[in-house]
């Protein structure tokens, strides 16, 4: 866990080279450390405006623009905003109008290689544009930084802004107190070290496989999805649901015997149960049938530990969507019951709680650091007897036929919620063994290139902070 100190001396100095500021936050954020450790290399540095194409024209944040939202992908494209470029499956995001991204294109379009900061709310969080991200519009809350490829390689340029000392630096000058933000002059003159074309070479290409890894898993999650619903005779749902018109619908009277919320009765539910429902009996099971159990712990007090060494990371079901799913803590390795917690390559989890457009009833199959970490209770854990079930669940659930029904399930008016009942009841097909062999290995995959992407990725910037601290270490 990181600790921050607040007993820290402000030298004079400090002050007149942060425009005499007088909140804490530039002093206690590492960046004078960071700085200093920099200052020691004798290596060269370069400003981040000299790098990139244009200068600080290629530093930028989105112009302020109208969102026409629409329903078919045909006249829209996906709008990335804060959270979504952090999200390892971009297919729920929401569609803006075409005409709109066409009338302004080069401040919403986004292209591979570049480096997203968020710089509006959540200050800090990166991202390195990737393929799949590229075909996408990107909001305002979050900076463009764009590489010049003849200057520079550019997952070497993420990997350094991304690392313990690049994000200091950026964070640095981060202001507002109720909602912060970052502005392009504000990084412009951070210097970034040059450490040979050797290194960045290595480290660029470590983010670049990374990047192809992310958007080969999400290929081929939704080819997955796409072989689910063929054989099974299944029609394609968009995954963009957004119902301009009243949601309309009839239902029998002893249906409502157990629910009246309208959402269960909407045409939205019923356009994922019917087909389902016109299948064969023989074709069609519950998630309760396949999966070995379903459970969902008991809240538990929370006892952190700083030293992760004699501890686990601990998740919420919030970073769990995430491309690199961060712990919020550690938690000790031998707390008592800890073991409820843990999570395997055989467990989808399931959030279940939250605002309906949002994480709830979104299934993930552990990736990374959450295979043998802890994640709290708010995920409710469906248990299979291998990783091919678990993957064939999980890309049964995060279809569209399982988002749905999960969603359409939830009860309560405030802060939605899912129990284990309503997971068991909900209707997946049921195929033949070769086809659940087949699409669960493809579930099962898509979780391994997420994990290899991670590991990636730490490795490239292990490598940027090894060659910086040996190199700083070696002139003291």
């Amino acid at each position: 866990m990181k600790t921050t100190r607040i007993d820290l001396p402000v030298m004079a100095s400090w002050m007149e080279s942060n425009q005499r500021r007088l909140d804490g936050k530039p002093y206690l954020s590492g960046a004078f450390e960071a700085r200093e450790i920099l200052r020691r290399l004798s290596v060269p540095k370069e400003t981040l405006k000299s790098l990139t194409i244009g200068g600080m024209k290629g530093i930028f944040i989105a112009p302020y623009f109208k969102r026409v939202y629409v329903e078919d992908l045909k006249h829209g494209i996906p709008l990335l905003g804060n959270n979504d470029i952090l999200k390892a499956d971009l297919s729920t995001a929401s569609l803006l109008s075409k005409k709109v991204f066409n009338q302004y294109h080069s401040g919403l379009e986004l292209k591979e290689g570049w480096t997203l900061i968020t710089c509006f709310g959540t200050v800090g969080n990166m991202a390195y544009c990737r393929e799949d991200m590229a075909k996408c519009a990107g909001s305002t809350n979050f900076m463009r930084v764009v590489p010049d490829p003849n200057n520079i390689y550019p997952g070497y340029l993420y990997a350094f802004l991304s690392s313990k000392f690049g994000v200091p630096l950026v964070t640095e000058h981060e202001t507002g107190s109720v909602i912060p933000n970052l502005l392009p002059n504000h990084i412009a003159d951070l210097p970034v070290p040059r450490l040979g074309d050797e290194i960045e070479a290595e480290v660029h290409e470590l983010v670049e496989e990374a990047a192809k890894l992310r958007t080969e898993a999400s290929v081929l999650l939704y080819s997955a999805i796409q072989k689910l619903e063929d054989t099974a005779g299944l029609p394609h749902l968009p995954r963009n649901y957004i119902h301009s018109e009243p949601d309309t619908s009839v239902a029998s009277s002893r249906l409502l015997v157990s629910r009246l919320d309208g959402l269960f009765h909407s045409s939205y539910h019923k356009s994922a149960l019917d087909p389902l429902m016109q299948l064969p009996e023989s074709m069609r099971t519950t998630v309760g049938e396949m999966a070995k159990s379903i459970v969902e712990p008991t809240r538990f007090k929370r006892v952190q530990v700083d030293d992760a060494e004699h501890g686990i990371p601990f998740f919420g079901t919030a970073s769990i969507m995430w491309v690199e799913p961060e712990p919020a803590y550690y938690i000790p390795k031998k707390m008592a019951g800890i073991n409820e917690y843990v999570v395997t390559g055989k467990t989808v989890l399931i959030p279940r709680s939250g605002q309906l457009s949002g994480i709830i009833g979104h299934p993930v199959l552990p990736y990374g650091p959450m295979i043998g970490g802890a994640v709290s209770e708010h995920g409710i854990r469906v248990m299979a007897d291998s990783e091919i079930i678990a993957g064939y669940l999980f890309i049964a659930l995060v279809s569209e036929y399982g988002r749905r029904q999960l969603k359409s399930r939830a009860f309560g008016s405030s802060i939605p919620t899912l129990d284990i009942n309503m997971i068991r009841q909900v209707i997946i097909p049921k195929l033949a063994d070769q086809y659940i062999e087949e699409i669960g290995g493809a579930g099962w995959q898509t979780s391994q290139l997420r994990s290899k992407a991670i590991e990636r990725e730490h490795q490239a910037r292990k490598t940027v902070e090894t060659a910086i601290e040996k190199g700083a270490a070696s002139n003291l």
